[in-house]
């Protein structure tokens, strides 16, 4: 499953049981996904850049290594790769 944003990430992980189905729910989410967080139902995540001290950032160390993510957006620096909302997006799976 490819999420779309780290919301719908979030989302997905809060509705997910322990067998790592989605099942119906409603509410509201305090799930923190971060480095050593075993995601259950999401395989990838289609997500903006976002500054390298938040929490998002923390959120793609789920899917791949921090040294990985840090190479990425050093990259995505020296090509001019644009940021937050309105900026370009990258596929983590």
């Amino acid at each position: 499953m490819i999420a779309v944003g780290t919301t719908v990430v979030r989302a997905l992980e809060s509705a997910a049981n322990d067998q790592g189905v989605v099942v119906p729910a409603s509410g509201f989410t305090e799930l923190f996904v971060h480095p050593g967080y075993r995601l259950r139902v999401v395989d990838g995540l289609l997500t903006g850049f976002h500054a390298p001290v938040t929490s998002h950032l923390a959120m793609l160390c789920a899917f791949i290594e921090r040294d990985t993510i840090m190479d990425v957006y050093e990259e995505a620096v020296a090509r001019g790769y644009l940021w937050h909302e309105f900026g370009d997006v990258h596929l983590i799976i």
